[in-house]
């Protein structure tokens, strides 16, 4: 199915709203449940999952240092309506319809943190054996920056994911107002999402790869997903009516497995001044930029040069109808005289290798093949169900060096920190797959000037050694660390991790 482009004007989330509110902090309840939504003018009605009746979700807003506390309820169907392979993580016999919310980027205890095997069913009925609580507690703590939440269900995030459960979770300091930037109506989120559709709007996704072995598990796991249509916050390719004057766009790839290269075909500029983890320490000017998902990039758009034009957000990398990705109308009169800036200086970010860094770990990203011949991407040779071996003692600074010997680059995301990109470096794989052997072959490729601020989720290229620096705090206990296209995290790109707190040396397996 043909699905026009740029004629649905691109809705903006609505804001969550307290259920009750305090000095001690909010709290929020928060449904997830089935329902239907129009995502094109000529697409019947989506059969969808959604946090509060909506996708995307709600955009939760707090403010640097007060507290949330979220009771997340799952209402959904006890059958879930996208196809789930019963062969993999022995999830046979647990519940089909299993959620459990993590917020991606917040430094919080594990049991909010949204632990794969902390899922809970309908009405708490069943949980893992890792679900601790039914409200989830975020201290908020950290700097503001644009976070997103999403399910993390063991076995079948992919799933839950592209049924619609995400959402933008805002974390905002009253210092940032001291900057100028674009506020208000003039601050906008864009999540960026693939899917295909069936000819009745239904959602499309595959039971089994294309050409499947004659004793392939029905269903069963894919390699990877991309979606042939694009939506931008739940539209399918969407306008946004713009005025001539700067904008603030916190832009997130919340694909499955897709990676755009993001440009505007007017070559205008984008002014990035933010990454996952906040503001950067100066903006950076781009004309393109990489975005790989669970990845966050904010940056402002001056429209000020542009007015009565219209400038089409593309995605260079692809050359089909996902080349597009949404459309800006500079059509509206100016509300008001623009007063906002793009600052040169942002913020103070200190450089962790001042820490003393107490382990360096080399971290293997490989692949092999199943009993029934499909892919299998592990993180050093380990399953998720094998023992835990990263276990950094609470509060200390580590190095880990993510060593990529597969054929394709992998988003790596590490729970409850935000680290610092080092560097990238080629290396022998060839002999490193012989024996081990660590050789670099060419220079060392220092972090693009856009990535030199705070990341919690990192591109880790094939054939490189992708190093990142942490300091594990400031909770103990588990966590996981994973690929973040949702098709490999799923099976079996994932392993839990345990900060150890050395005053305890409490463990729970």
């Amino acid at each position: 199915m043909e699905l026009e482009k740029f004629v649905d004007p691109m809705p903006i989330m609505k804001t969550a709203i307290p259920k009750k509110t305090s000095k001690d902090g909010d709290y929020y309840e928060i449904e997830m449940k089935e329902f239907s939504q129009k995502l094109h003018r000529d697409l019947n009605p989506t059969r969808l999952w959604g946090y509060d009746g909506q996708f995307p979700g709600p955009t939760i807003e707090v403010m640097r240092g007060k507290p949330a506390r979220i009771k997340w309820m799952n209402n959904l169907p006890d059958t879930h309506f996208l196809p789930i392979d019963r062969s993999i993580h022995h999830v046979a016999h647990e519940p089909e319809v299993r959620t459990v919310v993590h917020l991606h980027g917040s430094e919080t205890t594990p049991a909010s943190d949204g632990y794969p095997e902390a899922w809970f069913t309908k009405d708490f009925a069943e949980v893992g054996s890792f679900f601790e609580q039914e409200t989830y507690e975020y201290p908020n703590d950290q700097r503001a920056a644009t976070l997103w939440y999403h399910d993390h269900a063991m076995g079948i995030t992919r799933l839950n994911v592209y049924a619609g459960l995400s959402g933008l979770y805002i974390i905002r300091d009253p210092r940032e107002e001291q900057l100028n930037l674009p506020k208000g109506e003039f601050d906008i989120p864009l999540l960026i999402q693939d899917r295909s559709f069936n000819d009745d709007g239904s959602l499309f996704y595959p039971a089994q790869p294309a050409n499947p072995a004659p004793n392939l598990p029905n269903p069963s796991v894919l390699p990877f997903f991309v979606g042939d249509t694009i939506l931008v916050n739940g539209k399918v390719w969407p306008y946004l009516q713009v005025e001539p004057r700067k904008y603030r766009f916190r832009i997130l790839n919340g694909s499955n497995s897709r990676s755009y290269q993001l440009a505007l075909d007017s070559e205008a500029p984008f002014y990035q001044i933010a990454s996952d983890g906040g503001l950067l320490r100066r903006t950076v000017s781009l004309q393109a930029f990489d975005i790989r998902p669970a990845e966050r990039i904010e940056a402002i758009i001056d429209f000020s040069k542009f007015e009565g034009q219209t400038i089409t957000l593309k995605n260079n990398a692809s050359t089909d109808a996902t080349a597009d990705v949404m459309q800006f109308q500079v059509v509206l009169p100016l509300s008001g005289e623009d007063t906002s800036i793009i600052p040169q200086n942002l913020s103070y970010i200190p450089s962790l290798q001042q820490n003393d860094v107490k382990r360096i770990r080399n971290l293997k990203i490989s692949g092999t093949t199943d009993e029934y011949g499909r892919p299998l991407l592990l993180l050093n040779n380990k399953l998720w169900s094998d023992p835990v071996e990263e276990k950094p003692c609470l509060g200390t600074t580590e190095i880990w060096s993510f060593v990529n010997v597969t054929n394709v680059p992998h988003p790596m995301h590490i729970h409850l920190v935000q680290f610092q990109l080092l560097d990238h470096r080629a290396f022998n794989v060839e002999l490193y797959n012989e024996n081990g052997q660590i050789e670099l072959v060419g220079p060392t490729i220092p972090p693009k000037i856009n990535e030199r601020g705070w990341k919690d989720t990192i591109t880790a290229p094939a054939g490189q050694i992708t190093r990142v620096i942490a300091r594990f705090a400031p909770f103990s206990g588990y966590y996981v660390w994973h690929c973040h296209i949702l098709e490999h995290e799923d099976y079996d790109m994932m392993r839990p991790f345990v900060v150890i707190d050395p005053k305890t040396e409490k463990e729970r397996r």
